[in-house]
């Protein structure tokens, strides 16, 4: 059997994220055109890659019906001018569904069956709902598998709350503001400007350009978000200030074995330590990237203390919290989140966990002196995905130098 070969991420990009339904960006947009103008962005970036050297397009979706179905991996690479010669399917973890696409890839990779891939996800939940069209097997609830509101994921963020109660309202609150600041100071500082592909879009007044995020709420204040009503239950804790919104948007990334990577002398951005996906209760999901998180490490021979950079997926603060909590990490650690997350950004599902990638990649560039970062999220139904990547650029002299600092 082969030696398995190293995985790195050469890029990822995204387009801007818009929120959900008839008010926002992408509206009159189609959310197959939203991934292949992704696809065409990552391409222009790295014109050294050979479009017919690639393997495969694995590309997410959590509800793939209409415009966000068809096998949207194949049919968005031909869209996206690759050759006909490439292949390409679709892929559904919900939350996860853009990781999971790009850990399957990584593993083709690391096997030696691919060289090169593209991984990525969409969601356009303003025409595709999360839940839409769906016919839930009855016996879930018959024979009490899971409760009936298993899949509102807000009555599942407000069973956290309940499982640790000393994780208050207040502080999730907190968590929430912080991730607005820290990402309106990441756009102030031209960080994440630097990975979106601008998109043309339609509105009332006309054609215009998407280049910037939608959702962000820079003027949000603690004060305003004590008093935003709990529509998941009366009296709770989870409001649509503390939680990720609705959201339309679309990302890739491109992978490669580090043999290729130096044959077509690309320059990568992390390799692929390990990753670890697992279940949890769906009755309380946001859970699920601790144990991910702890296999994950576990298969890297890694603690939680080697790792330097967490991008973390906010679909609830609740549940980010749940998981600093666990690894006793503290709710404001620089480490986590520096560029702020999805409760700003917005959460298109499936799309999500390439964009906590592109920020962790640009995080390393900035810091040689981190060896080890993670991406996590919570799943719908029940489970967490966790990816560790290393960094290209550390040096043990940097992370002196950063410890000393």
């Amino acid at each position: 059997m082969a030696e398995r070969a190293d995985v790195v991420f050469v890029d990822g990009v995204r387009t801007p994220f818009g929120r959900a339904g008839e008010k926002g960006m992408y509206w009159n947009t189609r959310a197959d055109d939203l991934v292949i103008k992704a696809i065409i962005g990552l391409l222009e970036r790295n014109p050294n890659v050979p479009k017919d050297r690639i393997d495969d397009v694995a590309i997410a979706a959590t509800t793939q019906t209409g415009d966000q179905g068809l096998t949207l991996g194949r049919s968005a690479a031909i869209l996206a001018g690759l050759p006909k010669s490439v292949p390409g399917f679709s892929i559904d973890r919900m939350c996860a569904g853009a990781m999971t696409a790009a850990s399957m890839m990584g593993a083709s990779i690391g096997y030696g069956a691919y060289d090169l891939a593209i991984a990525g996800g969409v969601e356009h939940m303003g025409r595709h709902p999360m839940g839409s069209g769906v016919d839930p097997n009855p016996r879930f609830v018959a024979e009490k598998l899971v409760s009936e509101d298993a899949l509102v994921m807000g009555a599942t963020a407000e069973r956290i709350h309940d499982r640790y109660p000393h994780l208050t309202k207040e502080r999730a609150d907190r968590f929430a503001l912080g991730s607005q600041q820290k990402v309106a100071a990441a756009y102030e500082a031209g960080k994440i400007q630097q990975d979106l592909i601008p998109v043309a879009i339609r509105t009332e007044e006309g054609w215009g350009l998407a280049t910037k995020d939608e959702a962000p709420r820079p003027e949000t204040t603690i004060e305003g978000l004590a008093g935003l009503k709990t529509p998941f239950r009366p009296h709770g804790r989870v409001t649509a200030g503390n939680a990720s919104g609705l959201n339309d948007g679309a990302t890739v990334a491109l992978l490669a074995s580090g043999e290729a990577a130096e044959e077509l002398g690309l320059t990568p951005k992390m390799k692929l330590v390990s990753f670890g996906f697992a279940g949890v209760d769906p009755e309380i999901m946001g859970i699920g990237p601790v144990p991910s998180t702890e296999k994950a490490l576990r298969k890297a021979g890694l603690s939680i203390d080697d790792i330097g950079l967490f991008e973390l997926n906010e679909a609830f603060a609740i549940q980010v919290l749940s998981f600093l909590d666990h690894f006793g990490i503290a709710d404001d650690d620089p480490r986590v989140n520096q560029w702020g997350g999805a409760i700003a950004v917005g959460h298109p599902l499936a799309s999500s966990g390439v964009r906590l990638m592109n920020q962790l990649a640009r995080q390393f560039e900035e810091q040689p002196g981190v060896r080890y970062g993670i991406t996590a999220m919570c799943v719908g139904l029940g489970q967490g995905g966790t990816m560790i990547w290393e960094n290209p650029n550390w040096s043990k002299k940097a992370e002196r130098k950063s410890r000393k600092g």
